[in-house]
Formats: structure tokens, sequence, C-alpha cells
């Protein structure tokens, strides 16, 4: 793995310059390793990481288990990036197990998510079945915990 993607993993998001002096390449070697990380597509962009219940009220997200029937000359491939293709969908992967494909979505609020699972996602050919599980609550993204210290943590009784 690039040094310099590797670090970009393990912190937060640095300068060139501070880049640089922390992995020893002169600035324009980390530009270099950049533009090339960037022109293969290995990193697609830059994001921050966001405390869904903070940052993003009235947003809800589900997770899809989806069942599908892999076609004649395409497999899951073709089916996986029709479904990827829609709006609601943030993330959409390949599975082993149970179920096929486990899609992350979002709408505004339940309705909005339901309409786009039972009009949009059921009715794609190919799609045998669907199970929605919606997300109550979260407690860590993307590696950061998101409740503060003594949050929602449970503490038996202390007694003498």
């Amino acid at each position: 793995m690039s040094s310099v993607l590797k670090l970009l993993l393990e912190g937060e998001r640095l300068d060139t310059a501070q880049m640089a002096q922390v992995l020893g390449l002169s600035k324009s070697e980390i530009e270099a390793e950049l533009s090339r990380l960037e022109t293969e597509q290995i990193l697609l962009g830059w994001r921050p990481v966001l405390n869904p219940e903070q940052a993003q009220e009235g947003i809800v997200r589900a997770v899809i288990e989806v069942k599908i029937s892999p076609e004649r000359d395409g497999g899951f491939d073709r089916l996986a990036t029709r479904i990827s293709q829609f709006d609601s969908v943030e993330s959409c992967y390949l599975m082993s197990g149970a179920y096929d494909l486990l899609v992350f979505a979002t709408g505004n609020d339940l309705r909005e998510v339901a309409t786009f699972v039972s009009e949009r996602l059921a009715s794609v050919d190919g799609v045998l079945s669907t199970a929605t599980h919606f997300m109550l609550r979260a407690y860590k993204e993307q590696g950061y915990l998101l409740l503060a210290p003594g949050d929602g943590v449970d503490k038996p009784a202390v007694s003498p």
C-alpha cells in the first residue's frame, strides 16, 4: 500500500507539506503520488466523518438486504450497478451468505425510504426479495466513536 494512502487512512487530512515532513519525502513527490492515486481511481474523494445524529437532522438511514437472481452474461454486476445508480443508494456491496447485496440507503423520512424499497428497488427485474432495517442510533461511524464518555453506558448499580 502506498505510504501516502496509508497516512491518509490512518489520520487527519494533512496538507502536502505536512505529509512530506511526516513521510520524509518532498512536497512534489507527495503531489505526484496523490495525483497517481486519483488518476488510478484508488483515492476517489475526500469526505468528512459526520455524526449522523448531529449533522443530518431529518435524514433516515436504512440497511437493505437484497436477494437477486444473477443474469446469464452479467452475473451480479449488471444488476448491482443498476441498483447503485439510484439517488437514494449511498453504498452497495456484493455479499456472501443469506443475501446477495447489502444496500445502504437514505431518505427524508421512513415513508420515503419505504417507498424507494417497495416501488423502485423491489420492482427491478431480477430482485427476488428485500429486507429493510432502519438505523435507529449510531455508536461508531467510520472508526470514530460518537458517544461522549458516559453516554449510553449501562453501569451496574454499586452497593456497599
